[in-house]
């Protein structure tokens, strides 16, 4: 199967400007420059790229929401703050191939009209960081970007900023208060950012790997992109596969693979003598699926047909040696440390839950607590600015309700039977 987006995994030279070019680097750009902005706004509508950040929403509707004829600058911010639990595959992208990411980044933006454009990176990428703008500036000596590029009359101007470590300015708003230096508190929508977005200006907030498809899709064309995947998911996708698999990786798949063939055959499988208990397909907020529910394609529409979804693309595998309990009480306890506490129902109930869950752990809850959970979440969905919450919320409905054998165990054992003690 063809690689779009892992082809240099691995390489070590992959990263300098000489060898990317070599390997057909940039001819998209040219390409891309050659056409009218609005063509090429309908080209990647007709590939169907949906964005690989988690909502999955179509790539070219989302730049068609810019205003027409603006007098604004409009700005394009790349979200490469990776902070999904179990997601390290826009990492990837960053560490082998940054001239794909920088090279998507100006295909956007010629597109969008877009004049300055920023990526958000995750603060503790650090070599990742360091690639980025090595390339950034091997691209601005080559005249791919700055003024003029390549004689088009197009300009443009790059920057990276870091992020503090806040989970939270993963949402696309958070991210664009925290650019301007602001706390990140996500924003009520509307307006949405491509009409009033990064200083009130409209915006457009793309994920690493979504702009990393367009130098393929506009060199082979669209046709040629949907070869795989499904036709409303069509296309490739980074899966990052970990947990209880013999090969935890990043693994580029067709958008419609198996979960259980991605789990079997080229993660590798369980580990020895193990068997499957529970699968979360797409990042920590994410629904989990039991083992006899596994059976299901990775596109958006099948994982929400479970009532799941494909979210991150971060696979988390567990077999039978695995504490569900623990399992929740971890995951609990991260999206209430970063609630950013802004809307009272998320920063109070992500708390509650995750002390509720700790004392289930321990044995000390009663049953009453394992009802208390679902009114508690049934309170926080929806009801928030962002869907912090419903990402919060959605682990607990999900593996309580699925695995509630075990929560039940360990109130009468006052112990885990599979961990054989009582909490850590």
């Amino acid at each position: 199967m063809e690689k779009i987006l892992s082809r240099n995994f691995g390489n070590g030279e992959a990263y300098f400007l000489a060898s990317y070019e070599s390997g057909g680097g940039y001819t998209g750009l040219r390409q891309a420059l050659k056409m009218k902005p609005n063509d090429l706004t309908e080209l990647v509508k007709e590939s169907g790229l949906r964005g690989r950040g988690g909502a999955g929403f179509p790539t070219g509707m989302k730049w068609a929401f810019i205003p027409k004829n603006t007098l604004k600058p409009v700005y394009l911010c790349v979200n490469a703050d990776e902070g999904e639990p179990g997601t390290f595959k826009d990492r990837e992208i960053l560490r082998w191939d940054p001239h794909l990411l920088v090279e998507g980044i100006i295909i956007a933006a010629y597109a969008l009209g877009c004049k300055t454009s920023y990526v958000y990176i995750r603060g503790e990428f650090v070599s990742e960081g360091e690639r980025l703008d090595y390339a950034i500036n091997e691209a601005q000596k080559a005249g791919y970007l700055g003024k003029n590029i390549l004689g088009s009359g197009f300009n443009l101007d790059l920057f990276i900023h870091k992020g503090a470590g806040a989970y939270i300015c993963g949402e696309e708003t958070a991210l664009l208060e925290s650019l301007e230096g602001k706390r990140g508190y996500p924003r009520l929508k509307p307006p949405f950012p491509a009409v009033e977005g990064l200083f009130r200006c409209p915006t457009i907030v793309n994920n690493v790997e979504t702009l990393a498809n367009l130098p393929s899709i506009i060199t082979h064309g669209p046709k040629w992109f949907r070869q795989w995947g499904t036709e409303k998911a069509p296309g490739m996708r980074l899966y990052a596969v970990s947990g209880h698999v013999q090969r935890p990786g990043v693994y580029e798949l067709s958008l419609n693979i198996s979960l259980m063939k991605l789990i079997t055959e080229h993660a590798g499988g369980l580990r020895s003598g193990r068997r499957l208990k529970a699968v979360i397909p797409g990042g920590a907020s994410s629904s989990v699926l039991r083992a006899d529910e596994c059976e299901v394609a990775m596109d958006f529409e099948a994982l929400a047909a479970k009532g799941t979804m494909a979210g991150s693309g971060a696979v988390i595998v567990m077999d039978d040696t695995t504490c569900m309990v623990k399992v929740l009480r971890v995951l609990s306890s991260f999206f209430a440390h970063e609630s950013c506490g802004q809307c009272t129902p998320c920063r109070e109930g992500s708390a509650w839950l995750s002390k509720i869950i700790e004392r289930l752990e321990r044995g000390e809850g009663t049953q009453a607590d394992l009802d208390l959970l679902f009114d508690i979440t049934d309170n926080m969905k929806g009801k928030t600015i962002c869907v912090f919450s419903d990402a919060a919320a959605a682990p607990v409905e999900s593996i309580v309700k699925k695995f509630r054998e075990e929560f039940e165990q360990h109130l009468a054992d006052r112990a885990c039977r599979i961990e054989g003690r009582g909490g850590e």
